[in-house]
């Protein structure tokens, strides 16, 4: 054996410690916190740097508050289903059905059955209350009630000087009416071979008709012209805002009326005027696209007097077969009619859903014809203030109207390119003739016994038409732009 292995083992002496271990053992452990630290920093720096940890600045995670807002979401869902299974739906699936298209859903998805739609709605209800189908409905019933009450025809009580003309308009239009009935029955005892003799004779006369006569009426597009009730002066409106009065059948210019600082859209004679009318007297009357309408004599070329009232555009005026009244039509929808004997508007008639381009008196002057640009026409009767006649078939803007003579045809135009005639005895429609190949702009009859129809269009021809069978009978060419 060595030396070594005789030296004996040292022994370990036992520590004592007295009083409390806490100090001690709060520093142990402090410091390794304070290495583990050291050590855990390093480490993540090391990974940072090395590329395997990514940190961008600014990013934190709120576990906390994707907790709380998931638990709320979980609560507000267990919330809704409790109210679901409290709201009662309809068994029946057309209720179900008319339920969801009140709120605003789809009726039906793909491969759904009435039980899942009914699960649906309850849980759309449950969403947006169950009310709210109750007031949808509420809202439903309230505008069909306002829509129903918008088409019913309503009246409102008239001025005095309104309910005297309706009696004037009576007293005025009775007797004509006898004697225009009168007038037909003389002429059904006219044999048929004489009326058809007639007609034969009228319809060559009509197949031969030529121009007589042309003339440069302004440096504008004429925009009217109306001939006098005898037939010797012809009157035009011009859009340079002039109206001229020219001699028949010369053709030379007797007068140029100024007044009107914009379009013109129509000029008209008086039905008395030349004939027992004064000089004097009130004998045309013009309307403007600013709103405008004046009278005229013819003895000046400046207006007697302006009609006030119209905001927007005046699109046509026509005289009263008993020229006292003038008619007005305008584009903000509605015609008026104007007392020249007590000089005020005594009647202002709504009745189109748009603008009022043109209106017409019946010959016995109890009627009263108006044609919009919502493609629809309306009969008023003058003696009552009722629309006697809804004229529907125009597929656009009607632009013209006029009655036959005979008392129980009218004739419209319109930017469809057709011109319909109309029965009035029981209210549809007689014949539609395919005039021209663009809108018509003028209708007119022969204003003694309507044996012919004369139309104006856009492809830069006029027309004439017999009446009755719509045979046409000859095509007045020779303008360059439109009629």
């Amino acid at each position: 054996m060595s030396d070594e292995e005789d030296v004996a083992p040292a022994v370990k002496k036992s520590r004592v410690f007295y009083g409390s271990l806490e100090e001690k053992e709060r520093e142990r452990l402090s410091a390794n916190v304070a290495s583990n630290s050291a050590t855990g920093s390093d480490a993540v720096r090391a990974g940072i740097e090395a590329g395997n940890i990514n940190i961008s600045s600014g990013e934190t995670l709120e576990i906390e508050e994707r907790v709380s807002e998931r638990q709320q979401e979980a609560l507000a869902e267990f919330e809704r289903r409790r109210r679901a299974r409290q709201i009662t739906v309809s068994t029946d699936d057309a209720e179900v059905k008319a339920g969801l298209r009140a709120l605003g859903e789809p009726i039906t998805l793909f491969g759904e059955g009435p039980a899942d739609r009914r699960e649906r709605l309850r849980s759309v209800l449950s969403v947006v209350g169950p009310d709210a189908l109750k007031k949808s409905r509420k809202d439903e019933e309230r505008a069909k009630r306002s829509q129903d009450e918008c088409q019913q025809t309503w009246y409102h009580e008239g001025s005095a000087s309104l309910k005297d003309a309706r009696l004037w308009l009576a007293r005025y239009s009775l007797p004509r009416a006898m004697r225009r009935l009168e007038a037909a029955r003389t002429q059904k005892e006219v044999t048929e071979a004489t009326k058809t003799i007639r007609q034969q004779e009228l319809h060559k006369s009509l197949r031969n008709l030529n121009n007589f006569c042309s003339q440069i009426g302004d440096d504008r597009p004429i925009s009217f012209c109306h001939f006098s009730p005898d037939s010797k002066m012809l009157a035009t409106a011009s859009w340079s805002g002039l109206c001229k009065l020219w001699s028949v059948p010369d053709c030379n210019l007797i007068r140029t009326l100024r007044g009107h600082n914009t379009n013109v859209g129509a000029v008209v004679f008086r039905p008395q005027a030349g004939v027992s009318l004064n000089q004097s007297d009130v004998s045309l009357a013009s309307c403007a696209a600013d709103g405008t309408v004046k009278l005229w004599n013819l003895e000046s070329d400046e207006p007697v007097a302006d009609i006030e009232g119209h905001s927007e555009r005046v699109s046509r005026v026509s005289w009263h077969p008993s020229g006292r009244f003038l008619g007005t039509t305008c584009y903000d929808y509605s015609w008026r009619l104007w007392d020249l004997e007590v000089q005020e508007e005594i009647l202002h008639q709504e009745g189109h859903s748009k603008g009022v381009h043109d209106l017409t008196f019946h010959p016995d002057g109890s009627l009263a014809a108006t044609g919009g640009l919502d493609a629809f026409g309306r009969v008023w009767d003058l003696r009552t203030g009722r629309c006697v006649v809804f004229l529907e078939g125009h597929l656009k803007e009607i632009y013209s109207l006029h009655f036959s003579p005979n008392g129980y045809h009218l004739a419209t135009g319109s930017g469809d390119n057709t011109c319909k005639v109309w029965e009035l005895r029981n209210r549809k429609c007689l014949y539609t003739v395919p005039a021209h190949q663009n809108l018509l702009s003028a209708v007119r009859f022969q204003p003694t016994d309507g044996h012919f129809l004369l139309t104006g269009a856009y492809d830069n021809t006029a027309k004439v038409w017999s009446h009755p069978g719509w045979m046409p009978l000859k095509t007045l060419a020779g303008h360059e732009g439109k009629v």
